[in-house]
Order: C-alpha cells, then structure tokens, then sequence
C-alpha cells in the first residue's frame, strides 16, 4: 500500500522522535480511513498526545468503519466528521495524510508532515464481505504503522 516499501517505516520512526504532542489524520471525507487512524493512535498514544481527524469534504462516518475497529476493540461509534477548519492549526505537530487516489487536504500549519498513501476503502465495489475485507485490509495497515510510529512492537514486514 506504499509506494517504496519501508519507506512509511522511516516516516513513522522520525515523526515518533519529534514527539508530536498533537497528531493530526487529514483525507477528503473524514468517514473512513482517517476515523479509523484517529481511533488506533487513540488507543496507542502515550498519555498527554492528543489525537484528531478532518477532512476536506466531510461525510457521516462509515458503519464499516466502526464495524471493523469494533472488531478489534475500539469504539469510534461517537466521531462525528469534522472539517479542517474545525481544527486549531497552530496546535497541531504532526499531520498525517492518508488519501491516495484523490486530491489530499492541505494543511496550511507549520506542523510536520507525513503522507501515507493508502486506496479508500470506501470506493470498493462489490458484497458486503468484500467492502468489510477492504476496510479491515486499511484497519490493518493504519494498525502496523502506527504501532511503529508510537513504539509498540510490531512485525518486520514491510
């Protein structure tokens, strides 16, 4: 799901040694991937490191979703969709956008930035059991880089 494998890996490990006190998850809809990062770097955080999404044309929060995070013990059921101007730009440290066949958000703060390209689960076609596995595929890779990006142990597989 990334161009250059390994190279989120990088991105991740020096973003985690600037300690962002604010994270920040941008894509387009804020009702699918960027809810799902929000609610996995909530659960992996360190104390004290706030976490928040937005998107650049919000939409309701996708059931899938909250289904699959449920599946793995997190509960986003109450994030609503927030736009970027909703967001205090001189707070945040780090934003992380995660849109990669649309035009990303811009971000106009001095926070530092990283871009993890990954396909919106959202725009999968198909039964409810192929949409599911696109979105738990999404699940899956927000839940490895971010678990490099806060320290946690995680596989070597690129």
């Amino acid at each position: 799901m990334s161009a250059r494998p390994g190279e989120w890996r990088a991105e991740a490990e020096a973003l985690r040694a600037k300690r962002p006190r604010h994270i920040l998850f941008l894509c387009v809809a804020n009702s699918a991937r960027s809810p799902m990062a929000e609610g996995i770097a909530r659960s992996l955080a360190p104390a004290g490191t706030e976490v928040s999404s937005a998107g650049s044309s919000p939409s309701p929060v996708r059931p899938q979703a909250i289904q699959v995070l449920e599946e793995i013990g997190i509960d986003i059921s109450g994030h609503r969709s927030k736009g970027l101007e909703s967001i205090d730009a001189g707070s945040v440290d780090a934003v992380i956008t995660l849109c990669a066949e649309e035009v990303c958000p811009v971000f106009l703060g001095k926070a530092a930035r990283v871009h993890w390209g990954l396909p919106d689960p959202a725009a999968v076609a198909g039964t409810e059991e192929t949409r599911l596995n696109a979105f738990r595929s999404v699940r899956d890779e927000l839940l490895r880089r971010l678990k490099v990006l806060f320290g946690h142990a995680v596989s070597t597989t690129p």
